[in-house]
């Protein structure tokens, strides 16, 4: 029935996250409301760190894609659960700086950096810069010269593989906005670039083929691809590198339609293929990292609403009106996103009646699942929307100026305000 392990049902027929009742955390801290469980985040963080102990002789490093949720509590975690960061913004890498994250851990991503965040990285000496185009490599090269110090850099390549994935969440074919082409030869050229310059260290190759996958196949592809770049950068710049990225993408239960496989059949798979590769290259296995963003919070948090009217049009569709919407979870709008959603106070019953779950905005598609079957539901009930934890905190906006919801975090039955909610004076702050 449920998405996570970190949920429940109470004697009282409501549903629990990391044991505590949240109905209670609804009355308490309001609706809209994000809630984590920090027992599952952990152990999601885990199950990365033993896979590449164990089939990688711990020759690896998962990197958490911050962008899946970024917040100073998250990065404390991630830090003290062994994970290194991907970053791909200034904002992101402030936050990560301010709670002492080890910048040696840090790999800095993103398709267009700025200069000033370029010049940000470089003087807090982030671990590595992943770069993606050439002007990106001559600016980089640039302020590494101005700064007096020498960069390690990884390139990010697209290695022309079909994840078989939303198109919205597809990077690793040729039409992408992200890296450097290998068909077209864009890829040896910025590699060629690397290699010759003094400022720049090239240490490995980088690529992420999309988002949401449940197959294994993609990923072994993209890392026999990739070694043959690896070994191609040997033979054509002398240049024998220590480290393969591969990217994330792993995928995620969000209704009972969705199928992942365990994360060490992802890492078996692709150790085996690497071990291959690396003997048919006579080549030494690089240190591989990997960067699982959604997979590591989505299961770990909820959304809790409260249902401010039900909408009934004969013979079309019942709406249940909630009190948030496109403004906390606008991934439905933007990709038809699935979700599980339950009537918190119902949620050991079957749910039988099929809803249209709407927000608050001024706007008509702002809606978080049609014709998706929850408990019978009414005014003043509270929804629970499962697997919420990634993309939905980090993607929020103030549409109509509404602000952010809070987060809470809950263990073992204690809770605690990780991030405070807006209030409407934040939303006016920076007004003139």
């Amino acid at each position: 029935m449920f998405v996570s392990d970190c949920l429940g049902v109470n004697g009282a027929g409501h549903l629990t996250i990391g044991g505590c009742d949240t109905l209670d955390l609804a009355a308490q801290y309001g609706t809209p409301l994000y809630v984590v469980d920090e027992t599952q985040l952990r152990q999601n963080c885990r199950a990365y760190v033993r896979s590449l102990a164990h089939f990688y002789g711990g020759n690896g490093l998962a990197l958490f894609a911050s962008k899946a949720f970024c917040c100073k509590e998250v990065i404390r975690i991630m830090a003290q659960e062994g994970m290194g960061l991907e970053v791909c913004s200034g904002g992101e890498l402030v936050t990560a700086l301010s709670v002492g994250f080890p910048v040696e851990r840090i790999y800095f991503h993103g398709n267009n950096k700025t200069p000033a965040e370029l010049e940000m990285a470089v003087r807090h000496d982030v671990g590595h810069v992943v770069a993606d185009n050439l002007e990106e490599l001559r600016r980089l090269d640039a302020e590494a010269v101005r700064q007096g110090k020498r960069v390690k850099i990884l390139l990010r390549v697209k290695p022309g593989i079909d994840a078989h994935t939303h198109n919205f969440i597809r990077t690793g074919q040729i039409d992408s906005k992200f890296g450097f082409a290998l068909e077209t030869g864009e890829a040896m050229a910025a590699a060629k670039a690397a290699a010759a310059s003094a400022n720049l260290e090239l240490c490995g190759v980088h690529c992420h083929i999309g988002s949401q996958i449940f197959d294994v196949s993609p990923f072994e592809l993209a890392a026999e691809v990739m070694f043959g770049f690896m070994a191609q950068i040997k033979a054509e710049c002398g240049v024998e590198l220590r480290e393969l990225d591969l990217g994330g993408g792993f995928g995620v239960q969000y209704d009972q339609s969705d199928t992942p496989r365990p994360y060490a059949e992802y890492m078996e798979a692709v150790a085996k293929t690497l071990a291959a590769k690396a003997e048919e290259h006579g080549l030494a296995i690089p240190f591989i990292l990997l960067e699982p963003g959604r997979s590591i919070p989505a299961s770990a948090g909820i959304t809790l609403y409260t249902v401010g009217a039900v909408k009934e049009i004969p013979g079309v569709r019942r709406y249940v009106l909630t009190d948030g919407g496109m403004n906390d979870n606008p991934r439905y709008i933007l990709y038809g996103a699935h979700y599980t959603v339950l009537n918190a106070g119902r949620a050991g019953e079957e749910a039988g009646e099929t809803y249209t779950i709407a927000g608050r905005c001024c706007e008509t598609g702002d809606l978080i699942q049609e014709y998706t079957k929850v408990q019978p539901t009414q005014t003043g009930d509270v929804l629970a929307v499962l697997a919420t934890g990634a993309y939905n905190y980090s993607m929020s906006l103030n549409y109509n100026r509404i602000p952010r919801p809070p987060v809470v975090m809950v263990r073992e039955g204690e809770a605690r305000v990780i991030i405070k909610a807006e209030t409407f004076e934040d939303i006016c702050r920076n007004d003139m």
